[in-house]
């Protein structure tokens, strides 16, 4: 199993595994430590361990609380001068992180709470270097509704169907949801090209204590993940769509 791999729950497995690959590609082209940049990475579930694999990681968040709790973990880990805290949101990431200077970019769970998902895509895009990867993580719509209906609650899957944003009205938590072809076509817009898609947690929310597994019952639900991550209807019923795009490199 290789390092950043260690880390992976049933949750987050396939998020892992797609960027253990990408890592894995990009040090057989250049074997040095990668420039990350860790949009809304919040206390550093992602940074802490890919800092511990040797790369360097710039969380931008927009909680100073957040931050600080980065800092301690960084600290706690032994990777505090590998990891950089900044305060920032994503609509106005080229403020605070230099364009085309990371080498991978994550976006997650962020797009469904910004104010402008377009302005905020479009400046992830700008400080991705060429040839660099994006991997955008968002809820998934058809999840949401199956979900409540399953539930009992047909208003709320009636409402999250129905709404433009995906949203099941005013006190809903989160400012839209996605389908696959509307962030598709977001990434797209911001000029990068997507490579992989995959669902996350097409199984893990259902099974109970799906989240706090272990053991052959936690090894049995990553496979079960990653069986299912890229095959149809699955990938699509997913509680998150994950993203692998990439930044053109452009001829002079």
């Amino acid at each position: 199993m290789h390092r950043i791999l260690a880390h992976a729950t049933p949750r987050n497995v396939v998020v892992w595994s797609v960027l253990d690959t990408e890592l894995a590609a990009r040090a057989a082209l250049r074997p040095a430590p990668l420039s990350i940049v860790d949009v809304g990475g919040g206390t550093g579930g992602m940074a802490v361990p890919l800092a511990e694999a040797g790369h360097h990681v710039t969380v931008v968040d927009t909680s100073p609380n957040a931050l600080a709790g980065l800092t301690r973990r960084a600290t706690e880990a032994g990777v505090a001068d590998r990891i950089t805290a900044l305060q920032g949101d994503a609509d106005d990431l080229a403020q605070v992180v230099p364009a085309d200077g990371a080498d991978l970019v994550l976006c997650h769970n962020v797009l469904e709470m910004v104010d402008d998902p377009d302005r905020a895509t479009r400046s992830i895009a700008a400080v991705t270097r060429p040839g660099g990867a994006v991997s955008v993580l968002v809820a998934n719509r058809a999840s949401a509704v199956l979900a409540r209906a399953l539930g009992g609650h047909l208003r709320l899957a009636r409402e999250i169907l129905d709404d433009p944003d995906g949203r099941a009205g005013t006190r809903d938590t989160l400012s839209r949801r996605f389908e696959l072809s509307g962030i598709t076509g977001l990434v797209e817009a911001a000029g990068l090209a997507v490579e992989q898609v995959h669902g996350v947690r097409v199984l893990a929310d259902l099974v109970p204590g799906g989240s706090d597994t272990e053991g052959a019952t936690a090894d049995a639900l990553r496979d079960f993940e990653l069986a299912t991550a890229a095959r149809l209807p699955y990938r699509d019923i997913a509680s998150q769509l994950h993203l692998l795009a990439r930044r053109p490199v452009t001829e002079d």
